[in-house]
């Protein structure tokens, strides 16, 4: 069975393959959903066949798995919450969907075809776990209002996807006006601030 995103080939040459499938298929997955993304296109935009892929990755399904986790922990470990200032971290959750808008999409996708209600993944505690409990801490300390943990961290990611590649009302890109830019994150720290300070 193949593993999570962490466990690539040995050898340089594997390595850059494996790689490659993986940029690829994040773009596919990104721009098509699992249903749409096509194998074709990813070991040809790979430079790859079938067989490579499938024997890192088993099958679609489960190169989009590794793909989609993959993305989770990079916005985990690349954005890592910081409940002294929850504003700051809606905006370096603004910054990263700027630059990575494929892993918003990724997110989205699974919304879409995978869990249209509920928790995003199975195991939420793995993502969520340690920004609830340091949520709480803050909360027991005064720091931040009162609440469901869970619902003050679910309003502060939302309110960072304002202008994200999902949004249903103006996705932002990342060569827009750095003004632009500038004014969106005040706003977003100034209305965060306001919702999360007791």
């Amino acid at each position: 069975m193949p593993g999570p995103l962490s466990d690539q080939p040995s050898s340089a040459r594997g390595a850059a393959t494996y790689r490659r499938i993986v940029d690829a298929a994040t773009q596919e997955f990104a721009r098509y959903g699992i249903a749409g993304a096509r194998v074709e296109r990813i070991v040809a935009a790979a430079h790859t066949n079938k067989a490579q892929l499938y024997g890192y990755f088993g099958n679609k399904e489960q190169l989009f798995d590794a793909i989609f986790f993959g993305s989770l922990e990079r916005i985990t470990n690349v954005v890592p919450i910081d409940v002294e200032d929850l504003a700051d971290w809606a905006v370096r959750l603004y910054d990263e969907y700027l630059a990575r808008p494929d892993l918003i999409r990724l997110a989205t996708w699974a919304r879409l075809e995978r869990r249209p209600t509920g928790h995003l993944t199975e195991d939420p505690r793995r993502y969520d776990d340690h920004k609830l409990r340091a949520i709480a801490v803050a909360q027991a300390a005064g720091r931040i209002r009162p609440g469901d943990p869970f619902d003050i961290m679910a309003l502060v990611i939302a309110m960072s996807m304002a202008w994200s590649p999902v949004s249903n009302v103006y996705a932002a890109a990342a060569d827009e006006p750095a003004e632009l830019h500038e004014q969106r994150r005040e706003l977003l720290r100034d209305c965060v601030r306001r919702a999360v300070t007791p």
